[in-house]
């Protein structure tokens, strides 16, 4: 399988590292992956890892842009700026830095969501919280309603 599927819940061992879940490290070195990237989720307090492909498709989408308008600047500024290399020791671990800490707000656990091309890094109970939402709209949209709308 070359998709990270699946969660998981790793604690954060005394020197403030985590350990990626196997399967997903098992994913990193079948793409290929010899850093991983990570980048600020603009609308939840998560973070998208993934490998260089996950840049590339934001500087896919730079290139689509006018490069005179604000929009190709503030997405360079959001995927360039905004991101980061982590380390994937030879142990399979991550430090959990203040960049993963102040926009997640993880303390002592890391939620693992796989996402297909790239995993995302949460806080425990906030992914549980976001998962509770999702299925709420995923079920309003297979009943056929949309959320906030009242009875016709």
């Amino acid at each position: 399988m070359d998709r990270f599927l699946s969660s998981a819940i790793n604690r954060i061992d005394a020197k403030g590292r985590v350990s990626v879940p196997a399967h997903f490290r098992a994913v990193v070195q079948k793409r290929g992956y010899t850093e991983l990237y990570a980048l600020r989720c603009l609308d939840v307090a998560a973070l998208d890892v993934g490998g260089l492909d996950l840049l590339d498709r934001y500087e896919q989408r730079i290139a689509q842009e006018d490069p005179f308008l604000q929009t190709a600047d503030d997405i360079s500024f959001f995927c360039h700026g905004d991101g980061m290399f982590l380390k994937l020791d030879q142990d399979g671990r991550i430090t959990v830095s203040d960049f993963i800490r102040d926009h997640t707000g993880i303390t002592t656990e890391v939620a693992f969501v796989g996402r297909g091309t790239f995993f995302q890094m949460w806080e425990p109970s906030r992914l549980a919280a976001h998962g509770a939402e999702v299925r709420a709209r995923l079920l309003q949209l297979r009943r056929g309603t949309t959320p906030g709308a009242g009875p016709e």
